[in-house]
């Protein structure tokens, strides 16, 4: 188990691009998803699949247990998604030793661009970089969950 520490942003600039180390298409689809808990499919670039659960809801921190499974047995499990299957461009991004994943979506919901900072130490808002817009850590329809079996954030409307 990983105790996943993450904070969420939304991005207001483009300098993050020039900065871009790797670039990662997720398609992601929900099993389950209730109050504190989820189960989640991740499929990376078509060749990678994974089952990851998640448990807390904190706004911060929660329990994170995660599994590789076969990419055929992940494209079955696509028949009993629930809401709608997320598309986005994740990409990889430095910036002062910390790796940000910012996450460009499509679908419907283009224009949503969201930047995720895991770390395991509280990193101060004087290290965090300019293209980082509002701190949205903590708003649910800004989780994955949420942008999957909610509507669509009026930032992304």
């Amino acid at each position: 188990m990983v105790k996943e520490i993450e904070r969420k942003f939304l991005v207001s600039g483009n300098e993050w691009r020039d900065l871009v180390e790797a670039d990662i298409r997720i398609r992601q689809f929900y099993l389950a998803a209730a109050p504190g808990r989820s189960v989640r499919v991740r499929i990376s670039d078509g060749a990678l699949a994974k089952l990851t659960l998640k448990f807390g809801s904190g706004p911060r921190e929660r329990d994170e247990f995660e599994y590789p499974i076969p990419l055929a047995e992940a494209q079955e499990m696509l028949a009993f998604a629930i809401g709608r299957v997320i598309e986005k461009t994740r990409h990889h991004v430095r910036h002062r030793g910390y790796l940000y994943e910012v996450d460009v979506f499509g679908g419907m919901l283009s224009g949503l661009v969201v930047a995720e900072l895991e770390t395991s130490e509280d990193v101060p808002d004087e290290l965090l970089p300019d293209w980082l817009g509002r701190e949205v850590t903590g708003e649910q329809r800004f989780y994955n969950a949420s942008l999957a079996l909610g509507g669509i954030p009026e930032i992304a409307a």
